[in-house]
């Protein structure tokens, strides 16, 4: 059986065009500063986001673990959401790698931090406190159902933490699918930031990689920090040969992404039984919730689903993630609100 996977968006495949290039694409020893396609993605990454340089790493967890060590010593302190995947989902790394302080502030509903909360948690000169270094956001925001953070919002975070000596840094893991959202050039949604990293592995289809974007200084410092954490590759040039290509012909088509997530989701609301999260899909993620009393419990729910032809993400009690990509057709829309309504009705 062929599934429509809406998990995540992590689940797309490379398209013939990404095949192509790696398969093409020179290569040399990355850890060297020898691979031109490297070199070339690096480039092309720092051009798009408005920095000076760039650094490729396997993942965007790396990414976002190089900029805080490259920023933090131990001890040191970072602001950062209660709901940021840098705090959840990164198996505490800052903390067990690079004995990073965190403070989490409460996320609102549209991914951001209360400004005054902020200030606040700013700490004093004082031996008795950590010392604070960093302030990080997340756009899209994953938990906050992939709202996107405006230009402006990010610019007054900006212009917060520069007045008091801090430095900003942004997983900007689904940031073009913000871009998109917002109708706003990618590189003006990040200008306020000191880094930024950007997933090629998500919605831009590529299998492997994030690029992490700054100053030359600092990627400098998060070079040496790339090679410590083991993340020094050597004919990397493969994987950074589909990074160009999702770069250059894949961003600006994940408005139909959005689309057909706002199709998905009139479907699903109007099957009872079905709520959505209020403002749900504000890019191309749809957050559902099953009511009243049904037998089955998420798991279950979820396996019927699949039984169906679709999977989705569980993320709580009776919730579910449902994440649309490159792969997903209106066909697949049409699937995914049939299979919901048939589950309901074998409950019922």
């Amino acid at each position: 059986m062929e599934f429509v996977d809406l998990r995540s968006d992590t689940v797309t495949q490379p398209t013939e065009s990404m095949r192509r290039a790696m398969a093409e694409a020179p290569v040399g020893d990355d850890v060297y500063g020898e691979d031109p396609t490297v070199n070339r993605l690096q480039e092309l990454a720092a051009k798009k986001m408005g920095k000076e340089a760039g650094l490729f790493v396997p993942s965007g967890t790396m990414g976002n673990l190089v900029a805080f060590l490259a920023y933090c010593g131990r001890g040191d302190e970072v602001i950062l959401g209660n709901k940021a995947h840098s705090f959840l989902y990164e198996a505490g790394g800052i903390s067990a790698l690079g004995g990073i302080h965190s403070c989490q502030l409460p996320n609102q509903p549209d991914g951001t931090l209360v400004l005054e909360d902020v200030r606040a948690a700013i700490r004093e000169d004082d031996a008795h406190h950590p010392i604070t270094r960093l302030v990080a956001l997340e756009n899209t925001h994953n938990r906050c159902g992939g709202v996107a953070l405006t230009a402006d919002y990010t610019r007054s975070i900006g212009e917060l933490a520069h007045a008091r000596g801090l430095v900003v840094h942004m997983d900007g893991a689904r940031i073009f699918n913000a871009a998109v959202a917002l109708g706003t050039p990618v590189r003006d949604l990040v200008e306020p930031v000191d880094s930024v990293t950007f997933c090629l592995s998500k919605g831009l289809c590529a299998p492997v990689g994030s690029v992490l974007c700054g100053s030359k200084e600092f990627i400098r410092r998060a070079h040496r920090v790339r090679k410590q954490l083991g993340g020094g590759m050597r004919q990397a040039g493969i994987l950074a040969a589909a990074g160009i290509v999702a770069i250059e012909t894949m961003t600006e088509r994940l408005v139909e992404d959005h689309a057909r997530a706002r199709l998905m989701a009139q479907g699903l609301a109007g099957i009872p039984g079905i709520v959505l999260d209020p403002g749900s899909p504000y890019t191309n993620m749809i957050f559902v919730n099953v009511t009243g009393q049904p037998s089955l419990d998420s798991p279950g729910f979820a396996a019927r689903l699949a039984e169906q032809g679709v999977k989705v993400g569980v993320v709580g009690k009776r919730r579910f993630r449902l994440v649309l990509h490159y792969w997903i057709n209106d066909t697949a829309v049409t699937q995914t609100v049939r299979a919901f309504e048939s589950v309901l009705n074998r409950e019922n």
